[in-house]
């Protein structure tokens, strides 16, 4: 259980100031060891500083750690970008002062989230489970591989990434010729000569059906490393390993998005990740509404980032947008492995009647969420 209250001050070690005129606060809240997005969001900001001082727009970032069971926040918070997990998530935009404040959550892929229980008052940037399997699936119906063999971990996260390649294989259509559970030890490649081990597990793993890919659901990583050249027959590995759809990775480099990943680079003294990413764009976003709309009031800024003419630029090619039904950032969802760009998705010929961005994840006639 989650619980969420209000102070009437800033947790300690925040920055306690008022806003000065023109100042725009970010609120980045997270609990400790949950702040894979912060280096992000720190870049974003010093973009958004780098265009606003032109309009006499400057953005603050108030960086707020809080706990795993207590999430304490303050009514005077708009503008959130939240590194939180579904439940502190949703206990934070069901409290009663955070109506009408934007709340940007740059940490989950749950569809769940993004469904039956979404919030008028969360805008989520990662792309979901379901955006991730459709580009994946998309890219497979191109090359004509269109017979899959699942192997799915035993972690939820594992659970609900399969359902998105099951939802997913039945949209486009592609066939799960089979769908197994993976159930051997992690830890056998450690032991003395575990790799024979590991060799004889998944060799059986993935015997008997003929299949062109394997899609692997193991979020955590606990085997899907272990399946490359260890499979009965010698096929492609797909999923959350091997060739993998996400909305951000080091090895990308088009579309100019080199400049941001060198800027990362410097600042973060790292590669850029999809978490770093998402945290960018979560400033980014309320950066640029406040440059178009020329605002500063947090409400009014908010406004502008769910309507229809609100635009960002992601270093991706299109311009991305907010989804009117459900609060999902519109976007496209790189195929990479471990050393290249493979593709992006959407990919050609997959049409829609308004944006093709929309032929990823849940449609608007298919949503079942009801923002209120």
């Amino acid at each position: 259980m989650v619980l969420v209250g209000l102070v009437a001050a800033r947790p300690a070690g925040a920055d306690n100031s008022a806003p000065a005129k023109g100042e725009i606060e970010i609120v980045y809240l997270s609990t400790p060891g949950h702040d894979q997005a912060i280096a992000g969001v720190r870049v974003g900001i010093a973009d958004d500083n780098g265009t606003g001082r032109f309009l006499g727009q400057s953005f603050r970032l108030n960086e707020v750690a809080v706990s795993d069971e207590k999430v304490e926040t303050d009514p005077s918070w708009s503008l959130i970008v939240a590194d939180l997990l579904a439940p502190q998530l949703l206990a934070l935009a069901d409290l009663p002062a955070m109506h009408d404040a934007t709340i940007l959550d740059v940490a989950t892929a749950d569809d769940a989230l993004r469904q039956q229980s979404c919030r008028a008052n969360v805008l989520h940037i990662l792309p979901s489970r379901a955006m991730l399997a459709d580009a994946l699936m998309q890219y497979l119906v191109v090359k004509n591989w269109r017979r899959i063999m699942l192997l799915v971990g035993n972690e939820p996260g594992d659970a609900l990434y399969a359902e998105a390649i099951r939802r997913a294989a039945k949209k486009f259509p592609v066939s799960i010729v089979a769908d197994r559970k993976w159930s051997f030890n992690p830890a056998a490649q450690q032991a003395d000569t575990g790799h024979f081990q590991v060799n004889a597990e998944v060799a059986e793993a993935t015997r008997g059906e003929d299949y062109d890919v394997l899609v692997v659901a193991d979020e955590a990583g606990n085997f899907g490393g272990q399946l490359a050249y260890r499979t009965d027959k010698p096929r492609p590995i797909a999923g959350t390993q091997g060739m993998t759809p996400t909305a951000w990775s080091p090895v990308f480099d088009e579309y100019a998005s080199t400049q941001l990943q060198n800027r990362f680079q410097r600042e973060a003294h790292r590669p850029m990740t999809a978490r770093d990413y998402a945290g960018w764009l979560a400033a980014r976003a309320i950066g640029e509404a406040a440059t178009r709309s020329g605002k500063t009031d947090p409400q009014a800024i908010g406004t502008y980032m769910r309507s229809s003419g609100f635009e960002l630029a992601g270093y991706k090619g299109a311009p991305l947008s907010f989804r009117p039904w459900d609060g999902q950032l519109r976007q496209p969802v790189l195929l990479v492995d471990d050393r290249s760009l493979v593709s992006i998705s959407p990919q050609p010929g997959f049409l829609h009647q308004f944006d093709e961005l929309d032929t990823l994840g849940v449609d608007q006639p298919e949503t079942q969420c009801r923002l209120k």
